[in-house]
């Protein structure tokens, strides 16, 4: 089930825009247009219709988050057992694409974290066919159903179940950057 609307903050580029609910989850975005079909549609129903959640994998973990000053960056700080880490996400106005850019930055200590990402274009008729398209040293997705395709870049995403996840740790001072273009 979504969370409340009033929960979920938003992303733009001011050509779309994002909800992403305080658990660290997509559950909205339409590409590449607000008009268009969705690519997460779970706001309007359930996980199964397509949301991209990212977030420590320790379920006890603890969330503030903010917009960085005068901007639509939106940062989630996390603290949990093993340390503390934020996300920031935003998404950059481009003349040529769609970017969904989180970046996940190391505070303090070492926290694992966990993406989960389903893919459903056409308001969750269409599965798209999905293959790795990266390089150990730059990991992609790719993922096609019609006209739509996006391609994932970050962390090396692995099949499960008509989804894809991954598992990974940042430490203090260091970062990892997942983007959806």
């Amino acid at each position: 089930m979504p969370a409340a609307i009033e929960d979920y903050a938003l992303l733009s580029d001011c050509r779309t825009s994002a909800l992403v609910s305080r658990d660290g989850t997509i559950d909205w975005l339409c590409l590449p247009r607000f008009d268009a079909a969705s690519i997460f549609g779970a706001l309007l129903g359930e996980p199964a219709h397509g949301n991209w959640t990212l977030r420590p994998s320790d379920p006890a973990a603890t969330a503030r988050r903010w917009y960085l000053s005068d901007t639509f960056i939106l940062v989630t700080r996390w603290e949990c057992a093993d340390g503390i880490a934020e996300v920031q996400e935003f998404m950059p106005m481009t003349e040529d694409r769609t970017d969904v850019v989180r970046r996940v930055i190391g505070i303090e200590g070492d926290v694992a974290f966990r993406t989960e990402l389903r893919l459903r274009f056409d308001y969750s008729r269409a599965l798209p066919w999905v293959r790795q398209v990266g390089t150990p040293g730059d990991p992609a997705l790719s993922a096609m159903a019609g006209p739509d395709a996006v391609v994932v870049r970050g962390v090396p995403l692995t099949p499960v179940d008509h989804a894809h996840a991954a598992d990974f740790r940042v430490t203090a001072g260091g970062n990892r950057e997942l983007v959806l273009t």
